[in-house]
């Protein structure tokens, strides 16, 4: 696909800083765009359809007519459940965002609309199953979700994963998962994604919306603090062990299946904090455009390896 391959040869590092709930803002996507990777933030970070449209305005102007910036992208849930699927949809529509990645559900009812303005619809997907639907309801690519990632995360490894997909799709192809470092980047191509997907190395950033407490906590933290369980969203999502552990519970003793902490006066995501085991690599509290360039320093010397 050539407006891809357009869009990948213009970035300075093969990267999507990935959008995530309650962390990707505005000043998260500016200042990764600024660096020359891809900035996106999902629109359920927003509360209202004003708040969307300022939070478009603004990331339009100071990235969209700024010579040197990359694109930014766009995170949209597209079930039929989701409330605000249409008005959001209906946002996107409006300010045209090169890049749509879809969660929760098949693309296909956004799909035609996103093509009619020339614009790249990526599914994000945790399996081949899932992949196939996709790819069969009109997504131009996808966004493998392999286990480690942070969030909601898939259970098949990277490896295994993209080697798979690779079988029977050659088109634009997005990997997360533990991804941390410019090594791992490369890495992703070497498998044969196009663009590696990082969210938990961009969550300490200054730019980023959560705590401070929640940046020190990740900064503290490696691959065992990572708990995998679906007590909390019924679905697998990978959470930091200490923050388990001050909301009061044992990491090493929770349900299967959802249960609602809201009872015991716990918010899911506010209180229960998410990452992805390549925490590890979040070791200060920096700007965006600084962890670009160490990443950019990594990458680079694992291309001449």
């Amino acid at each position: 696909m050539r407006a891809f391959s357009d869009i990948v040869a213009g970035l300075r590092l093969p990267v999507i800083q990935a959008p995530m709930f309650l962390a990707s803002g505005p000043e998260m996507v500016i200042a990764a765009c600024r660096a020359g990777i891809m900035g996106s933030f999902p629109t359920q970070n927003v509360r209202s359809d004003e708040d969307l449209d300022h939070w478009f305005a603004r990331i339009d102007a100071e990235t969209g007519a700024r010579g040197g910036c990359a694109p930014y992208a766009v995170n949209v849930i597209v079930h039929a459940s989701y409330p605000r699927r249409d008005s959001d949809l209906a946002a996107v529509l409006k300010w045209q965002p090169r890049v749509v990645i879809t969660a929760l559900g098949s693309p296909r009812s956004v799909v035609d609309a996103i093509h009619a303005y020339g614009g790249i619809v990526l599914a994000d997907v945790i399996s081949v199953k899932l992949a196939r639907k996709a790819l069969d309801a009109g997504a131009d690519g996808l966004v493998l979700v392999a286990a480690g990632a942070g969030g909601h995360t898939g259970s098949v490894g990277a490896f295994a994963l993209v080697e798979e997909i690779r079988a029977f799709f050659d088109g634009p192809l997005v990997l997360g998962g533990g991804i941390g470092s410019g090594r791992a980047i490369r890495a992703a191509q070497v498998l044969g994604a196009d663009l590696a997907y990082m969210g938990t190395r961009f969550l300490a950033t200054t730019e980023s919306m959560v705590s401070e407490a929640q940046k020190r906590m990740l900064v503290a933290s490696g691959s065992s603090d990572i708990v995998c369980s679906d007590a909390f969203t019924g679905v697998n999502a990978n959470w930091l062990r200490p923050s388990i552990v001050a909301a009061g519970l044992d990491p090493d003793a929770l349900p299967r299946g959802e249960v609602d902490f809201s009872r015991q006066g716990l918010s899911r995501w506010k209180e229960l904090w998410s990452a992805g085991q390549g925490v590890a690599s979040v070791d200060r509290i920096c700007p965006v455009a600084e962890v670009v360039e160490q990443l950019l320093v990594e990458y680079r010397a694992a291309r001449v390896a």
